[in-house]
C-alpha cells in the first residue's frame, strides 16, 4: 500500500506531451500541478511525474533531494488522499508535480503542502466528474 512502483511513474513521452497540451493545472505553492484524466487503461489509478527546474537549482544534489522529498510525501499519502477518490469514480489520471519554490524546504513543509495539493486535486477531480455527468 505504501509503495511507489515503476508503473506509477509517468515515463511515456506521448502521455507526457498529452498531459501538458490538454491537461488542467493549478498552483499550490511550492508546487505547480498539471493533471489529465486518462481514458486509456492503466495498471494504477494515477501515474505521476516529479520535476525540479535546472534553471533555479543548478546543483543536481539539490534537485535530487527535492524530488526525493516530494516522492516520499506522495508515497505516504496517495492511498488515503487520491487513490480512494479515483477508485470510487473509476478514473485514471496523469499528474505532473513541478517544484516552483525558491528555496529547498524541509520535509515537514513539503509533506504538509503535498497533503494540501492532493486534497485540492481530489476536489478538482470530483468537480470534473460532476461537470461530465451534468453535461
Amino acid at each position: 500500500m505504501y509503495t511507489f512502483k515503476k508503473e506509477e511513474r509517468l515515463c511515456n513521452k506521448r502521455l507526457i506531451d498529452k498531459l501538458f497540451h490538454n491537461g488542467s493545472s493549478f498552483l499550490c505553492y511550492p508546487f505547480r500541478v498539471s493533471w489529465l484524466v486518462n481514458p486509456e487503461p492503466q495498471l494504477h489509478p494515477a501515474q505521476i511525474l516529479f520535476s525540479v527546474p535546472k534553471r533555479r537549482y543548478k546543483h543536481a544534489v539539490d534537485r535530487n533531494l527535492l524530488k526525493r522529498l516530494m516522492r516520499e510525501a506522495y508515497r505516504l499519502h496517495k492511498q488515503q488522499q487520491l487513490y480512494n477518490i479515483l477508485q470510487q469514480s473509476d478514473k485514471r489520471v496523469l499528474i505532473s508535480v513541478g517544484y516552483v519554490g525558491k528555496e529547498v524546504e524541509p520535509y515537514l513543509f513539503i509533506e504538509k503542502k503535498m497533503l494540501k495539493l492532493l486534497a485540492q486535486l481530489g476536489n478538482e477531480l470530483s468537480a470534473a466528474t460532476v461537470q461530465v455527468t451534468t453535461s
